[in-house]
């Protein structure tokens, strides 16, 4: 029994083996017309995989190496799409992130870098995909930047579709306008009726690498309607069931467009009257008095080779050999001879409302020669019944025309057009229902309708600029403004598709309401205003909103702005949801400097007789140009109520926010913030402007307070803005600055115009945050910075002796290759040519520096300073007082290879003083000394040899900016102070919360195996050195390695791989080099978790054993009863103490009372108790003899990091 029973339990499980092998072999097979048709008919919808998109939201992101299927499809290798990433560093061309993740991880379809006489063609080919809906249409997201320079010629971007006739038909067409981000774009595939290709080409002779780019495809609505539904189920009433299967509404049926998808909701419309114009004019009468005509024409008739012209498609078709009616600028008018035409219909007979006659027709008007398209009825009077103006898009937009006309009647179509670049307007597939009969009458004669009324003013830039300059304000009257008795009418309805926007007038209170409305696509409802502007920075909008009914969720309301240069624009507002009853709304709109339409957009769920999404009482709150408002504090601001006299960009990127709970003036008040870490931010910059300053004669210092924090933080910028739109950098920084506030300033030279202030935090990085807080603007030069990079000054540093110090370049001839600050070829510095022929043996050269106040402590200077030739001289530093002699407390006189060196040194001074580097020429050739990174810390030099606790700053340890080294950056912080990255739950240090410790988190912003170098000082040669430092390693699955580095090549001392460390853990390494060398810890990140140091130490010429660690301090054993005696003496303390100090206090407020004098009024921002160590000491000690106190050469420290204390 027991082999039988064994025997079965084998077979049993083979035959389980079987199965699942077998279940594991099964995949989901469809016919080949099922696959890529945007329909998942398979569960796991494997049917869908590299189609262009990918599974069931039908999106392609480029992240994953297949691509979704797309290939490239260039003839020539000169110019090519390629899938890419930005890169660590920020390049000069490009897009500084891609659009998915929005960091410099993500990828993203590019294309190359093109350098010929001749244009050439990029090209990237889908996969085959199956027949598409009339409603297909594919969101983009594209980038289009001509970053050298080289102009665009035509069109650097567009997209076709690539039938199985191998026809082509222009599908979209983009504005060619330069702009430095991502940018998003709604392509209307339309109704295809053979499989086909979605092909993107960029055509460029000369471009940078990934100037045109492409990123985030998602197809919407393309499916055919399901055969499943209405197949023997019926569909709902009044909606047409299909013979393939699926339902259309009743709409659908003969309007001139397959909605089914097998032609049967167009099949049986007898007594229509329908022309597609391919095989003749249908009776159309294309006669006109005006000198420009309407052609029958077909894209093959206008252009093939230029995207531009044409609307590259018709609709019947969808195809560049179908035919339409067009009407554009023709090729031999040099200049525009008449700007309008027009065409009419054969007479037809009366209707009524039993029998309406019921016109569908499709419009294609495009590009900025589109003025617009009307159709009129010529009766007995010829008035209008329909029109769209302007340009609707790169479409066949649907649109119906009910006529009810009591007399014999032709309808007349009439286009304009403008003498601008591209453009037109196309009509295609003109259905006239049964009730549409033509005539065999006369023709009544028509009564003309009164002409308008002259305009006002003829400058059309007058007209709606938020400033009356007609004496009845009628320039301003049908602007969009309801405060206007007819400023409601000037918002245009936009929709192209089934919901649209009605100007409504109810108990005498006009609203703006989304109703049903004809057109094709399953896009929101759109109404724009009449071009505005430009406006001002006080610019906003105001307005009252209402989304009612018994869902909890109505839909979508949106409020955008259209830019007559950029295009349209990010949403400035939305809301989503529904509303119990009417809610106002003030939107920010900004400065704008170009013309721009207004444009609210919405989308309901369901529209309904008690569904309503409705928008009242528009207004225009403070918006001409010249509307500044004066602001007692000028550009002093703390941010803890509003802007001030600041306000964000609207050219920019994205912008900043004002966060309350971490700032520099209160801690808990508010300051101005970008989280880099927000992936929504797809930009590179992000601008707050100061308004406008009038052209002076003085000189100003800006003062301000800055937080550059975390692992990925990008950088900071301050830039004047001059009148003519050119720009001019101040100051600079970038990379983790430590979880602490600092003090910048910059010195504003008097303005012969009138300028701006730009603060912009530039998102090159991505896991950090910049703030800003506490600006002050006050006449006269800065004093002494505490921090110069001479990135976008020399900080009133000046030059003496026989050769001068120059702010230069490291790209420049004579000098270090690279900067220190950015450790790039883009970075300044100060150099002084020591060679013999500009600077003879013993000449001096000297730098000196602003003044800075007395000092009543010892602090600390630092600096960076380049050697370079030979016998390049020496360099010293002095102390200069402003009484007495200068001090020397540094010199080098030794030629140490073609580095960046640190050098430091204590100060303590009573009077004012100022700082001397000074070369002296040691005869040599080729030579110089250069010096970058000058910055006063409030604390004493690190003494060299002792624990670096990091509650002062980084010791001498730094990070590096070299791309080819790591990517990320070691940063300081508390747990206290960190809300977003994790870290351990104390320091090792102090054992609490608010101690500090250098950190590396690993998060989902930034890839796994990201490095981090963290370098000491250069250290000399030695036998036998220690280093000592605590580790925290929590979740992560990184690693941290030691390396000692030595001329350039890496050697491992300590390598902590994967695992997990709760606590504080410390570790001894001996170090020994027979060369100059630094230590640098090397963190990588894993996928989560942090890495953390903590009380770094390195003793030279000792081993870690010989060093005597102090014993820990003994628990004392529990006294409970010394300790209650001990609180009963304390407590009888207190109660004398407070009886000592009632007396005190009694006598004090006597003798305030006989020496109260005028009490002091303390103006600006107190800094007091935010000491950051980059803030200048507060007073002097008053003495009247000199005092400079020259304390000794500590350790290095980092040269871009303020200590606080």
């Amino acid at each position: 029994m027991g082999f039988l029973s064994r025997t079965w339990l084998l077979l049993l499980l083979l035959l389980g083996v079987k199965i699942t092998l077998g279940l594991e072999r099964q995949t989901c097979e469809v016919p080949p017309e099922q696959k890529c048709d945007f329909v998942c008919d398979c569960s796991d919808c494997s049917d869908e995989l590299d189609c262009g998109y990918s599974g069931p939201e039908f999106v392609c992101d480029f992240e994953h190496p297949d691509v979704c299927g797309w290939t490239e499809g260039s003839t020539q290798e000169l110019h090519r799409w390629e899938r890419r990433q930005r890169g660590t560093t920020l390049p000069d061309s490009g897009p500084s992130c891609d659009y998915t993740t929005g960091t410099d991880s993500g990828w993203f379809m590019g294309v190359t870098s093109v350098n010929s006489d001749s244009s050439h063609t990029a090209l990237l080919k889908s996969p085959t995909m199956q027949q598409s809906s009339a409603t297909c249409r594919l969101l983009i997201h594209y980038f289009i930047w001509d970053s050298g320079h080289t102009d665009f010629e035509g069109s650097p971007l567009w997209a076709s579709i690539l039938g199985t006739d191998s026809q082509q038909a222009v599908v979209w067409r983009p504005e060619s306008t330069s702009i430095r981000g991502w940018r998003e774009a709604t392509v209307f595939l339309g109704r295809t009726h053979t499989p086909f290709q979605v092909q993107l080409h960029s055509a460029r002779s000369q471009g940078l690498r990934g100037d045109v780019a492409v990123d985030q495809l998602e197809f919407w609505d393309c499916a055919l309607p399901s055969a499943g539904a209405g197949a023997g189920a019926g569909c709902l009433q009044g909606w047409f069931e299909c013979a393939r299967g699926g339902c259309v509404e009743g709409r659908q049926k003969c309007d001139g467009t397959d909605d089914c998808g097998d032609g049967s909701d167009e099949a049986k419309c007898d007594g229509y009257w329908f022309c597609d114009f391919e095989a003749d004019l249908c009776g159309w009468d294309l006669r006109t008095p005006s000198p420009l005509k309407w052609k029958v024409l077909g894209q093959a008739n206008i252009s093939l080779s230029d995207p531009l012209r044409g609307p590259g498609r018709d609709h019947s078709t969808n195809k560049a050999s179908g035919h339409f009616l067009y009407l554009t600028k023709p090729d031999d008018w040099t200049t525009l001879k008449s700007d309008w035409s027009s065409f009419q219909s054969p007479l037809l007979e009366p209707t009524n409302s039993t029998h309406p006659c019921k016109m569908v027709m499709y419009t294609h008007q495009f590009g900025p020669r589109c003025g617009g398209l009307s159709v009129l009825v010529a009766g007995e009077k010829i008035y209008p019944v329909w029109e769209r103006g302007g340009s609707l898009g790169d479409l066949w937009v649907r649109a119906e025309v009910d006529l009810v006309i009591n007399s014999t009647f032709q309808i007349l179509f009439t286009g304009a057009i403008r003498d601008r670049e591209y453009g037109g307007i196309a009509i295609d597939n003109i259905m006239l229902s049964p009730g549409c009969r033509r005539s065999n009458g006369t023709a009544p004669i028509p009564s003309w309708p009164e002409p308008p009324p002259h305009p006002c003013t003829d400058k059309l830039e007058q007209f709606c600029d938020f400033h009356p300059d007609c004496q009845g304000k009628e320039d301003e009257a049908q602007c969009g403004d309801f405060s206007y008795a007819q400023g409601s009418s000037g918002w245009t309805d936009t929709s192209i598709g089934s919901q649209g926007w009605k100007l409504a007038n109810d108990t005498g209170e006009r609203y703006l309401s989304v109703v049903e409305a004809p057109g094709q696509q399953l896009s929101e409802a759109q109404t724009r205003t009449p071009l505005l502007g430009p406006s001002g920075p006080s610019c906003s909008l105001s307005f009252s909103y209402r989304l009612t009914g018994k869902n909890p969720h109505i839909g979508d309301l949106f409020l955008s702005v259209v830019d007559s240069v950029l295009g349209p624009q990010p949403r400035l507002w939305e809301f989503s949801g529904s509303t119990e009853d009417w809610r106002i709304q003030e939107v920010y709109i900004g400065a704008r400097s170009h013309r721009f339409q207004l444009e609210f957009s919405a989308r309901a769920k369901q529209l309904s007789n008690d569904s309503h999404i409705v928008v009242k009482d528009v207004r225009f709150l403070s918006c001409h140009a010249d509307n500044i408002p004066s602001t007692p504090s000028g550009l002093w601001c703390n941010f803890e109520v509003d802007l001030c006299s600041w306000y964000q960009d609207q050219t920019d990127n994205y912008d900043w926010k004002r966060l309350t709970g971490m700032d520099h003036t209160i801690s808990v008040g508010s300051s101005m913030v970008v989280e880099m870490w927000t992936p929504s931010l797809r930009g590179l910059s992000g601008r707050l402007l100061s308004f406008s300053q009038p052209a002076t004669t003085k000189s100003f210092c800006l003062s301000f307070f800055y937080k550059l924090y975390g692992p990925h933080t990008g950088g900071l910028n301050v830039k004047l803005l001059h009148a003519d739109g050119a720009e001019e950098l101040l100051w600079a920084r970038s990379g983790a600055h430590g979880n602490r506030w600092h003090e910048g300033s910059c010195t504003v030279y008097s303005p012969f115009n009138s300028y701006q202030l730009v603060f912009e935090a530039q998102r090159s990085a991505f896991d950090g945050l910049v703030s800003i807080d506490d600006i002050t603007f006050v006449p006269g030069l800065c004093s002494l910075p505490s921090m110069c990079s001479f990135e976008g000054q020399e900080c009133d540093y000046s030059s003496s002796g026989t050769a001068l110090w120059v702010r230069q370049r490291a790209s420049s001839a004579n000098g270090p290759k690279t900067d220190h600050t950015l450790e790039t070829d883009n970075g300044f510095y100060m150099v002084a040519n020591t060679g013999a022929d500009v600077l003879p043996q013993g000449s001096v050269s000297t730098l000196t520096s602003s003044v800075r106040p007395a000092t009543s402590h010892t602090e600390c200077v630092h600096f960076w300073y380049h050697t370079g030739g030979e016998n390049s001289g020496s360099l010293s530093v002095y102390v200069k007082p402003e009484a007495g002699n200068r001090v020397k407390v540094f010199t080098n006189s030794i030629s140490q290879g073609d580095v960046w060196r640190h050098g430091n040194a204590n100060i303590s001074s009573s009077q004012n003083f100022q700082v001397e580097f000074e070369v002296k020429g040691a005869g040599g050739q080729g030579s110089y000394i250069a010096v970058d990174d000058v910055i006063f810390s409030v604390h004493s030099c690190h003494a060299k040899g002792a624990v670096c606790d990091l509650e002062r700053g980084l010791c001498g340890w730094s990070n590096t900016q070299s791309a080819s080294r790591d990517e990320l950056d070691w940063d300081v912080t508390s747990a206290s102070e960190e809300f977003r990255l994790p870290t351990p739950q104390e320091d090792h240090t102090l054992k609490t919360e608010k101690g500090h410790f250098l950190f590396l988190p690993s998060t989902a912003r930034t890839p796994a195996s990201s490095k981090a170098w963290l370098l000491s000082p250069h250290m000399l040669p030695t036998d036998m050195s220690c280093l000592r430092f605590w580790l925290h390693r929590h979740g992560s699955f990184g690693k941290l390695r030691v390396l000692r580095l030595a001329q350039g090549l890496e050697h491992e001392l300590f390598v902590v791989g994967e695992g997990d460390s709760s606590n504080w853990i410390r570790h001894d390494l001996n170090v020994t080099s027979a060369e100059e060398f630094q230590i640098v810890f090397e963190g990588t990140t894993g996928t989560e978790g942090v890495t953390a140091l903590d009380d770094i130490e390195f003793r030279e010429g000792v081993s870690c054993s010989e060093i005597i660690m102090p014993l820990p301090t003994p628990r004392p054993p529990s006294n409970a009863g010394g300790i209650a005696a001990s609180i009963i003496v304390v407590l009888m303390l207190l109660a004398s103490t407070a009886v000592i100090l009632y007396f005190y206090l009694r006598v004090r407020e006597k003798v305030a009372a006989s020496t109260q004098g005028p009490s002091e009024i303390s103006t600006g921002f107190s800094n007091q108790l935010y000491d950051t160590g980059s803030t200048q000491a507060r007073g002097s000690a008053s003495s009247s003899q000199p005092r400079v106190d020259v304390i000794g050469f500590g350790n290095e420290v980092r040269g871009d990091t303020i200590e606080k204390p």
